[in-house]
């Protein structure tokens, strides 16, 4: 059994453990080898899957996969605190995420305060909110 196969058995069975050590292990950012940034995609979706936040906001701070990995994890959880905080420590990302998070849980009040406090010239955060109500 090669790296890849043991890699997505450990997946399967959810042993994050395993399955990052074995990733990471073949993972560069932005490679020229596509096969190593596949693996450096893969291993920032284990370390959320794994809800390892800590480790990702610290890979965040330098690469851009980590820190859309780490957002998109916190969105799709609900932790709309977390994101507010990344967002006001200057992660457009992390604003745009929290406003569609708060509009998709119709809080369109909420997304409207989010953006006049963090982002009031953030046309497209704007934008997001305009959408938002109308759905």
């Amino acid at each position: 059994m090669n790296w890849r196969e043991r890699a997505r058995a450990a997946e399967q069975a959810a042993d994050w453990d395993l399955a990052t050590a074995l990733v990471s292990a073949h993972a560069e950012c932005n490679s020229s080898d596509p096969d190593m940034h596949d693996s450096h995609l893969w291993h920032m979706d284990l370390l959320a899957r794994a809800e390892r936040f800590t480790e990702l906001a610290s890979r965040a701070l330098d690469d851009g996969h980590a820190r859309r990995a780490l957002n998109s994890s916190l969105g799709e959880r609900g932790m709309d605190a977390a994101l507010r905080h990344r967002a006001e420590d200057g992660d457009r990302g992390a604003l745009y995420v929290l406003v569609r998070l708060l509009c998709r849980t119709n809080r369109v009040h909420e997304a409207e305060r989010a953006v006049e406090d963090i982002g009031p010239q953030d046309q497209y955060a704007r934008r997001l909110v305009a959408e938002g109500r109308k759905a």
